[in-house]
């Protein structure tokens, strides 16, 4: 007689149910098998919500082991913020954003953000009309460039008047959203573990933002619905508070003494946009990518990698070994690796060795489907109407330019008002059609799937403009490893 047994050691998977467990509990479940030789299921059995609360307040809280935090997964609806509130929000990277997207949707008159700071001060009516005229402008741009557009591509053999119409209005949009502020209502659902959400409330909370900061309370109060310890102590930061009041007290004008003094004698060869380039007028191929460093020894760098983790040596003996190697042997060891690349294979992580350093000038628009991309380092220049502005082609092809100069001349006229009084509410009134800078560390690995995604014909304009210029110069210094990048569009 034979018998059928389980065996003590088989292998099982299974999911802990958020809705029969809290966020809390199923932390700490992952978290006490540490040490418990139980199986999580049985675990389950013994954490109860106090015992959760118990276990945080002693361990995370109280040793710092905030690694359990993570564990715990919170999803936030986050509706009706500014764009500039949500690029604080968004400025966490261990964290997964969806946003409302203006390239998709017509956006409705008065759907905008009136800062606190601003309220019952003769400025806030300044600001009130500046928005609403570029609202009026944004939807007056739309009717002309719609018609211009239905002019140019008529309707094809077979094709629905809803597909038409929304094909011609996606087109337009992409080019109308240029005038919309930064003060533009938009919604976004976060999904964050606690730890990070954690980390995002305490620099809401300590943001020069009075919008930011009132996010940053309602996170809170939500969150600890959610993770009550976990979350218990966020607050606000005063090293935070007091690096950005040390940066905004070297206020404009000392800094345009300070920069002054010291460019006398340049030559000027530094970028095309000038600290003040208010009203100044910058053309679609203007968006610029400059490489500010490389690895000049990236293919070593990347061939030890490959070489590493199957040689069994230690990483010095490998380095010396590669020295050794030709040209020849290098390039074929690289073209073993990453020849079988496929249009969705993810590259070999032995890639975030190689690092680059982009400077990145371009519109506002542009930035907000850049920053999208956060598995890289970022630091962004507050946003400022004094770089100049972009003017997209289709607006002047539909013979809308006066108007939309119109409204950024308003727009500037507003920003040096509001600016005298709160620079960092100034920046509610910058455009999508205003250029800004960032300085962008990133991995070649991270290359591969930003530009994969932003070479692609139904990527933003000007941002194709900005991935075409970041392919080229990686080509030019790196041609051996950028050349088994699967682009989009070569593909179809």
């Amino acid at each position: 007689m034979t018998t059928t047994h389980r065996t003590a050691h088989e292998m099982r998977v299974y999911p802990l149910d958020p809705q029969e467990l809290t966020q809390e509990q199923i932390a700490v479940i992952f978290a006490m098998t540490s040490r418990s030789p139980e199986a999580f299921d049985e675990i389950k059995e013994r954490v109860t919500e106090a015992k959760a609360a118990d276990f945080n307040e002693k361990w995370v809280v109280g040793y710092g082991h905030a690694s359990v935090a993570e564990h715990a997964v919170i999803h936030m609806a986050v509706e009706n913020i500014s764009r500039l509130a949500c690029d604080e929000l968004e400025d966490n990277r261990l964290a997964s954003f969806t946003e409302k997207s203006s390239r998709y949707q017509v956006l409705e008159r008065g759907s905008y953000h009136v800062p606190a700071e601003l309220r019952g001060h003769e400025l806030e009516r300044t600001f009130t009309e500046t928005c609403d005229f570029l609202f009026e402008t944004y939807h007056a741009l739309l009717e002309k460039t719609q018609a211009y557009l239905k002019s140019q591509h008529p309707q094809r053999e077979g094709e629905r008047d809803g597909a038409y119409n929304l094909r011609i209005r996606r087109e337009a949009t992409d080019s109308c959203r240029f005038v919309l502020p930064a003060a533009t209502l938009t919604n976004v659902g976060v999904t964050m573990n606690a730890r990070s959400l954690e980390h995002a409330i305490t620099k809401l909370l300590s943001s020069e933002l009075a919008e930011s900061r009132e996010i940053g309370k309602r996170l809170r109060a939500e969150g600890r619905k959610i993770a009550p310890t976990l979350v218990k102590y966020a607050e606000d930061s005063e090293y935070f508070i007091g690096a950005q009041k040390n940066q905004w007290a070297f206020d404009r004008k000392r800094r345009e003494r300070f920069w002054n003094s010291i460019e006398k004698e340049s030559d000027n060869n530094g970028s095309q946009l000038s600290f003040d380039s208010l009203g100044t007028e910058v053309d679609v191929a203007q968006v610029k990518a400059t490489l500010v460093y490389f690895d000049r020894s990236a293919v070593d760098r990347l061939v030890e990698a490959l070489l590493y983790r199957v040689s069994g040596r230690p990483y010095k003996r490998v380095e010396y070994s590669v020295r050794r190697m030709s040209e020849r042997q290098k390039t074929e060891l690289i073209d073993m690796a990453l020849s079988g690349l496929g249009d969705f294979d993810p590259p070999l992580r032995e890639l975030e060795n190689i690092d680059y350093l982009f400077e990145l000038e371009m519109d506002y628009g542009a930035y907000r489907e850049y920053k999208r991309h956060r598995m890289q380092t970022t630091l962004s220049q507050p946003l400022n109407a004094r770089y100049g502005h972009l003017v997209p082609r289709l607006i002047e092809r539909a013979g809308a330019g006066r108007l939309f100069r119109e409204a950024i001349k308003k727009t500037d006229h507003a920003f040096r008002q509001v600016e005298k009084v709160h620079p960092s509410v100034a920046r509610y009134l910058v455009t999508h059609a205003h250029m800004t800078r960032t300085l962008a560390k990133l991995n070649l690995r991270e290359c591969y799937h930003l530009l994969k995604l932003r070479l692609s014909s139904q990527a933003h304009f000007t941002i194709q403009e900005l991935a075409r210029q970041m392919h080229r110069h990686i080509e030019n210094v790196h041609p051996r490893l950028i050349r088994y990048i699967r682009l989009r569009d070569e593909a179809e």
